[in-house]
Order: C-alpha cells, then sequence, then structure tokens
C-alpha cells in the first residue's frame, strides 16, 4: 500500500527498509534480540563517522609530535560514547526501520539532536581544536563560538523553541517526506547532528560570556523547557488520528509492526521521555557556568581598592 494524503502525491513509491528484520511473534514491540541484531549500513553516516574520528585521531597524533599528552579518557569517551552512539543510532535498530517506523524516526532524530551531541563534547573536541591549531585557524574557532549564531544557539532560551519547532514537523505530512526519502534521510544523518552541537558546544566550551544575572534567567528558564519539551511528545500519545497521513508499510511485517496510530503513539512515548532526560545535563553545565562566573565576578568585586568600591556603590545609587 502506498504512503496516502500529501506524502503519496510528493512521493508516489515508497523504499523498502534498508533491512528486513525476521518475523517474530507475541510482541507489541520488538523484541530485545530482533533491537540487539538488527543492523543496516548507511553509506552517509559512515563518512561522518570517517571525517569525525580522523579529524579527532589527527588532532592528538599532532599534539603528540609536539611533545604533548592528550587524555586517552577524552579520546576513549569521543570515540566510544560519542561517535560510538552515533553509530549505534545510525546503524542499528533506529536507523534500519527509520523510514517504516514513525516511532524509530522520532527516537533517532531526537538522539542525534540531543544525546549523541552531549556525548560528542565529553571528549572536549573544542579544547583539542585549540591545542592544535595555528594562531589565524584558531581565532577563527573562537571568533565562530563567539558570533551570533553561536549566542542565538546556545543558550537555554533559545533550545525549548527551536526544539519545539523541529518537532512540530512530526504533526504534518513533510515527516512522511523525510521518512520516506533516502536524500532526507542522509541530510539528517548530517544536519541533525550538527544543530545539537551548535547548542551544546557554545555552552560546554564556554566561549561565550554570560553574567550572573543572565546565568540565573537561564536556569530559570530551563527549568520552563521541562514542561515545553514535553508537549510535542504529549500531542503525539494523545492523538487520534495519524497526522503525517501515511499508510501501512508495504510488504510482510513482523507480528511486532504497530498499526499506524499505535506507531505514533509510541513516537511520542520515546520522544516525551528522551526530551526530558536530556535536559538534566543542560542543567548541569548551566549550574556549573553559574558557579564559575560567580566567583569570577567575585575575584573582581575583591581587586577592587576601597575607593573604586566607593565610585561603583555611588554609581550603582546612582541608577548608572
Amino acid at each position: 500500500m502506498a504512503a496516502a494524503g500529501s506524502a503519496a502525491s510528493l512521493r508516489p513509491a515508497i523504499p523498502a527498509p534498508r533491512h528486513s528484520a525476521p518475523r517474530e511473534t507475541g510482541a507489541p514491540t520488538p523484541p530485545l534480540p530482533v533491537l540487539l541484531s538488527t543492523w543496516s549500513p548507511d553509506p552517509t553516516a559512515l563518512g561522518v563517522l570517517i571525517v569525525a574520528a580522523g579529524l579527532y585521531l589527527g588532532g592528538v597524533v599532532v599534539l603528540r609530535r609536539r611533545g604533548h599528552r592528550w587524555p586517552l579518557r577524552l579520546t576513549l569517551m569521543y570515540l566510544l560514547l560519542g561517535l560510538g552512539s552515533y553509530a549505534v543510532v545510525s546503524f542499528g535498530f533506529l536507523g534500519t526501520w527509520s523510514p517504516a517506523l514513525r516511532w524509530a524516526f522520532t527516537t533517532r532524530i531526537a538522539l542525534l539532536m540531543f544525546v549523541v551531541p552531549v556525548l560528542v563534547t565529553l571528549g572536549r573536541p573544542v579544547s583539542l581544536a585549540r591545542a592544535v591549531l595555528s594562531a589565524r585557524p584558531r581565532r577563527r574557532v573562537n571568533g565562530f563560538l563567539r558570533s551570533w549564531i553561536a549566542k542565538f544557539f546556545g543558550n537555554a532560551i533559545m533550545a525549548p523553541v527551536f526544539t519545539c519547532l523541529v518537532f512540530s514537523v512530526f504533526f504534518t505530512p513533510l515527516s512522511a517526506v523525510l521518512r520516506f526519502d533516502p536524500v532526507a534521510e542522509g541530510a539528517i544523518s548530517v544536519l541533525v547532528p550538527l544543530l545539537g552541537l551548535l547548542m551544546v558546544l557554545p555552552m560546554a566550551a564556554h566561549t561565550v560570556a554570560r553574567t550572573s544575572l543572565f546565568i540565573v534567567a537561564e536556569f530559570m528558564f530551563a527549568f520552563v523547557e521541562l514542561v515545553l519539551d514535553a508537549i510535542p511528545g504529549v500531542l503525539l500519545r494523545l492523538g487520534t488520528v495519524v497526522f503525517d497521513h501515511a499508510g501501512v508499510w508495504p510488504g510482510a511485517l513482523p507480528v511486532w509492526f504497530p498499526n499506524p496510530l499505535r506507531d505514533q503513539q509510541l513516537s511520542g512515548d520515546f520522544l516525551w521521555f528522551i526530551a526530558e532526560i536530556v535536559d538534566v545535563p543542560i542543567l548541569v553545565i548551566l549550574m556549573m557556568r553559574w558557579i564559575r562566573t560567580d566567583r569570577r565576578e567575585s575575584r573582581r568585586m575583591d581587586e577592587l581598592s576601597d575607593e573604586e568600591m566607593a565610585e561603583l556603590t555611588a554609581a550603582h545609587l546612582r541608577g548608572e
């Protein structure tokens, strides 16, 4: 059966999944053996892995040749946790069944946008780049991290707004088009993690200077984000119609394969869970930045002389 509605008009033929999981019985969701044994190739994701690992390991080698050592634990966290999680999402069950299953598609996007970038930053790739690059390229990297783009994406106020805009696609027929189109699927493997890094790297690298007042506002808004992030998942879970208007996946299906409405409800469950869990490390990062900023401002105040402090107090009382 072909996709119905708007999705059918834009893409008349639905491609077969990259891998056919074995037929199982007695479970409405995939059994654990299916989740663990379902793997398929993804050339785009493989290219991303090769480039990301090559750049990082090349930087480690350059540092070693200069007589410096890069901590092994950071390299392992970058390769195993960061790139490893990207590989599991891209080559495993979620990547394999992303075109066919709505919940695999939405979970894949949520993990690539929120979880994988956070795990990548554990290897401190920005710090490695600063240590390896010469003066001019290093200034360019720092300049980008201090640019308006980094400031726009790298604060807790922008994150929930941007998240809601991205997840609103799941309520439109465009979601089915993105699932069925191989070109869009490859673009997701590249662009979605990059968007996630834009939101995480400026905070993790501490390149954007903030005042204590601004960080407090970010911190309070992050708690509001805990509620806002749940909205797309709740709406998908409680929906009584299939929002993307796509029909049933063609061909023989495993017994555990859900019907379209149940598939959409499962996507809401996983999306809700992931969106709430990933807020925890963001809160931790904001708390650490708040502590550092408070210490820095306190140290500056301690360095002021009595005359400078009196002048500063008078200026504050005058409202200057």
